[in-house]
């Protein structure tokens, strides 16, 4: 294009010293420039250059005028600010060697799969600012309708299951401002090599864990600005987020919109034993005839009210719950050891407690025994000396009407007096 402006500068430039035949040229070199601009493939209403087209704001209601004059070796397209509602099937096949799309700020409201069918070189596309969650709304005077439901959740409307089907080297996808209130599960699995999502600014309440299961490339994902709620339905995707954390993924922000106790507070700063109580509704739903309660919130949220129930009984329940063991038989099997464990404990006191007492009158038995022996053998040694407090006094050795006797010889005997042991 520089080229061609270069040659009309320098052969339209006015000379008066041009021979007549030589000023015919500029007429044929106008001819000539239009050809070449329509052979150049860039369609009059857009800016073109040597990477792609910009069709920026142009009210474009379809792509029919745009399409057949782009060339084939077009690696961007940029089509935001427009009036497009719907893309045809096989519209895009052309464009082979196509790396960027950005269809955002038009009116779509159903893509259907072969939308983006032949563009395997797509690495990044903009969807967002559309309409791909919007869906007919139930007339009042039959809210029982269930077949535009269907169609809402179907293929009618929305996004497709098979929708991102041949592109395998997808890197970046924004679906923000779609008022997405549902994210079809296998939307995301051909997508391995993903590497940056955005569901900014939609309306998804809970997003299903498998969903997000292939994405394996991914590290940054936009979640801000949707009305989360914390319940049993996003707790696996919880974990899944933490996953992604742990391989140094991204994750903007995930606030909670209910319930309202948690309202205004990231997912990810909630403990993961509030969720426990999961596992339990999990069980007692298969249960048969069981019709418990619904959505699964955590019952520690103070949202039972009654007379008898207080801020004191919900905290004490928080509280319970919370700490409650997640296997119930492993539970059981260890009061089951502890109580063996305190029984012969028990056993071992008594039995302890009944040899000391008999050990102990046995040797009260035995002490008794050795001072009846003890008591003549002391007598024996003292002589004919008595004890005074017996009320017997022994005669005085000093009176003259008896004389004492002489000793007598006797064998000595030894004793010897046992205190204790």
């Amino acid at each position: 294009f520089r080229l061609l402006r270069f040659i009309k500068v320098l052969f339209l430039k006015p000379s008066s010293s041009l021979s007549p035949v030589f000023a015919a040229l500029p007429s044929l070199l106008l001819v000539l420039l239009g050809l070449l601009e329509a052979a150049s493939g860039c369609p009059t209403v857009c800016i073109c250059n040597s990477n792609g087209t910009d069709c920026t704001g142009l009210a474009l209601l379809s792509l029919t005028t745009v399409l057949p004059l782009l060339p084939q070796d077009t690696r961007t397209l940029r089509l935001p600010h427009n009036n497009l509602s719907s893309l045809g099937d096989g519209d895009l096949s052309n464009l082979s060697a196509l790396e960027l799309l950005d269809l955002s700020d038009n009116h779509l409201s159903s893509l259907q799969p072969g939308s983006f069918s032949g563009l395997s070189g797509l690495q990044w596309l903009n969807l967002s600012g559309n309409y791909l969650g919007d869906c007919p709304l139930l007339t009042p005077t039959d809210p029982s309708n269930q077949t535009e439901v269907t169609q809402c959740n179907g293929s009618r409307w929305g996004l497709s299951r098979e929708l991102f089907q041949g592109l395998w080297i997808l890197k970046g996808l924004d679906l923000s401002l779609n008022g997405l209130v549902v994210f079809p599960n296998g939307l995301l699995d051909g997508l391995q090599g993903l590497a940056w999502l955005s569901l900014t600014g939609n309306k998804l309440r809970s997003l299903d864990r498998a969903t997000f299961q292939p994405l394996g490339s991914l590290l940054s994902l936009q979640l801000a600005g949707n009305p989360w709620e914390c319940d049993c339905n996003l707790r696996d995707f919880k974990h899944w987020m933490e996953w992604l954390l742990y391989r140094h993924g991204q994750v903007d922000a995930v606030k909670c919109n209910l319930p309202k106790e948690l309202r205004g507070r990231d997912i990810r700063s909630i403990p993961i034993e509030m969720f426990n109580y999961c596992l339990q509704l999990e069980n007692q739903a298969r249960v048969p005839g069981y019709d418990g309660p619904r959505g699964g919130r955590p019952p520690c949220l103070g949202r039972i009210n009654g007379p008898m129930n207080g801020p004191q009984a919900n905290q004490e329940d928080c509280v319970r719950q919370r700490y409650r063991p997640i296997s119930v038989r492993r539970a059981w099997g260890t009061q089951i050891v502890a109580a063996c464990v305190c029984g012969v404990v028990c056993v071992m006191m008594v039995v302890a407690a009944t040899y000391g007492c008999i050990y102990a009158s046995l040797m009260a038995k035995y002490q008794r025994e050795l001072k009846n022996t003890w008591q003549p053998l002391m007598a024996g040694e003292g002589g004919g000396e008595t004890d005074i407090e017996d009320g017997v006094f022994p005669s005085s050795p000093t009176s003259p009407a008896e004389p004492e006797p002489e000793p007598e010889s006797s064998p000595i005997v030894h004793t010897y007096r046992i205190t204790g042991f």
